[in-house]
């Protein structure tokens, strides 16, 4: 036996399904591990109940958790908008199962489901939310407040858009709004990877002035002077990209010496006001923060999922990754599971395509975008 497993069925029956994925998982794992997760695509979230009940009837997690999207992957391959079900198990210590919501505080929204005092002991936070209704930046900021010491990695749910149109699941309940997820032990066991798919282009700049999310000036010089110059500088295939892949990465911990992959969180540039020379990002921007210009394609996304993966050791993973990266992106199938699952060396990989990604960049949790967020177990 061994401490993980996973299993994807891509039968179009979802009792079949089921029963494949929970068959290969028994065998791998055996009976009652700490916690099992379950992935399924929009043609089985009207069976997500029984699929579930059966998972905690034949596998007899102690803790079970789920959610439907748009596609899954299992071990090294995706499948991508067609009928799937992924099953990952491991035996990972203790975990506490969370069931969240956002309520009217009256300094704003409050996060309602975390036990304080749980939070002390925990490092990570699985969670798995619907889009609709559940503000997760919200979210994000109240624990930065309340447990900053704690990593966040999950995603979206992906299957729908709209109210009701996707499925979350905890032990015996499903849900259709809100957020679940598990509070796990031991920061030794579970490490975060979070790939934001950019390259930095051209240098570092401080902002020298700036209005929420309209950057104005860097390093004494309008923001789209900067980036006229930066354009200039690139290749002419650097260029074609900027022009359709071009985003602003803005440093989290001001207090490193040096800058790398990591440090930045990425975010688009929505617009540009030639009167002004202002850039529109789709961030807060201070001054006195340091920013660089990133590039984005399905070559820069492979080398920097690569290069974060690179001498990890870790027996196996979950995967929140972007509903448009997959076959929209690079242009063929199975790229992240493919990655990861060859990076450390095992096929005890599960995950979701996400519409949106939750985890850490600098120390703090965020909601991205085009992400693939990693939790890897050791």
């Amino acid at each position: 036996m061994y401490d993980y497993g996973a299993a994807l069925s891509e039968h179009p029956l979802a009792t079949h399904a089921t029963g494949e994925v929970v068959g290969a998982v028994l065998e791998q794992v055996g009976p009652g591990p700490d916690l099992a997760v379950v992935f399924v695509t929009a043609a089985h979230v009207g069976a997500l109940e029984d699929i579930a009940a059966t998972v905690r009837a034949t596998l007899g997690p102690r803790t079970l958790v789920g959610a439907s999207a748009i596609s899954v992957l299992g071990g090294d391959r995706e499948v991508e908008e067609q009928p799937a079900v992924c099953l990952w198990a491991g035996h990972v210590g203790p975990v506490t199962p969370v069931s969240l919501d956002i309520a009217a505080g009256a300094d704003g929204p409050v996060l309602v489901g975390l036990d304080p005092a749980r939070l002390e002991s925990a490092s990570t936070l699985l969670l798995v939310a619907d889009p609709a209704g559940f503000a997760a930046d919200a979210a994000l900021r109240a624990l930065r407040e309340t447990a900053p010491h704690l990593d966040v990695v999950g995603g979206i749910a992906s299957a729908g858009f709209g109210p009701g149109a996707n499925r979350l699941v905890l032990d015996g309940s499903v849900r259709s709004s809100g957020a679940v997820g598990v509070l796990l032990d031991g920061a030794e066991r579970v490490r975060s990877v979070v790939s934001q798919g950019c390259r930095p282009v051209g240098q570092a700049l401080t902002v020298t002035s700036a209005d929420g999310p309209m950057l104005r000036e860097l390093a004494g010089r309008t923001a789209l002077d900067r980036l006229r110059d930066l354009v200039e500088d690139l290749s002419p295939d650097d260029r074609v990209l900027a022009r359709n892949g071009l985003h602003l990465g803005r440093v989290i911990d001001e207090h490193k010496p040096d800058f790398g992959r990591g440090d930045f969180l990425i975010r688009n540039i929505r617009g540009v006001d030639p009167d002004n020379g202002a850039l529109s990002v789709g961030d807060v921007v201070e001054v006195g923060d340091t920013v660089q210009f990133q590039l984005r394609d399905a070559d820069s996304a492979d080398e920097d999922l690569n290069i974060l993966l690179a001498g990890e050791h870790a027996r196996s993973a979950l995967v929140f990754t972007c509903n448009g990266r997959g076959n929209r992106l690079f242009g063929y199938p199975d790229h992240d599971a493919t990655v990861v699952a060859d990076s450390i060396g095992s096929r005890a990989v599960a995950g979701m395509f996400c519409a949106g990604e939750l985890g850490p960049v600098g120390g703090q949790n965020f909601l991205h975008g085009f992400t693939a967020s990693i939790a890897l177990f050791a």
